[in-house]
């Protein structure tokens, strides 16, 4: 299955790319790089710079139904970039009207709430963002990893960095049980 994973120009925590990144190559899933600007993109470590990774697809001309399911790193620059961009809030929010999984960790939910899609959902997030979850219609939990299966797709979501191993081992068995592209 080929699975998205969308970041901003800017601002990607490093980690929530190449861990989750790393296990849909495990999962023997084919990972596809989406970003508002064609190049690469520049990760960080908290504040610090990390690497650049290349960009496969620019949002504005990926067609989300060539992905079996969406990825979306946290970093705090990354989502509140994302979220101001009409084409990759339209191209998230495509995946919950199309039933497609989706994965989002830390900061990440900024983007899923501009898309309108976590009214009546639980989910978990940085817990920065707990009031901005249940301002938009959610309800948010303080948990490593939540699995929501009570709208028209699976959402799974999780903390922060060191939740990662429970994250990734969650979204890989949603992804494999929706089956392939």
């Amino acid at each position: 299955m080929r699975i998205a994973f969308l970041v901003a120009p800017e601002g990607v925590e490093q980690v929530e790319l190449t861990e989750p990144w790393q296990a849909v190559i495990d999962a023997g899933d084919v990972p596809s790089l989406i970003s508002t600007a064609p190049g690469r993109v520049q990760a960080f470590h908290h504040l610090d710079r990390g690497d650049t990774f290349p960009v496969d697809q620019v949002v504005d001309g990926a067609d989300p139904t060539e992905f079996g399911a969406l990825v979306l790193p946290g970093g705090v620059a990354n989502p509140d970039a994302l979220r101001t961009d009409d084409t990759a809030v339209a191209f998230v929010r495509s995946f919950f009207d199309s039933g497609k999984p989706v994965a989002a960790i830390c900061h990440a939910p900024w983007t899923l709430i501009e898309a309108g899609v976590i009214t009546g959902r639980t989910l978990t997030s940085w817990p920065s963002l707990r009031t901005d979850v249940r301002n938009a219609g959610g309800t948010w939990i303080d948990e490593p990893v939540h699995v929501s299966r009570t709208g028209p797709n699976t959402l799974v979501t999780s903390r922060k960095p060191d939740d990662l191993p429970e994250f990734t081992r969650a979204f890989t068995e949603e992804f494999a049980r929706a089956g392939t592209v």
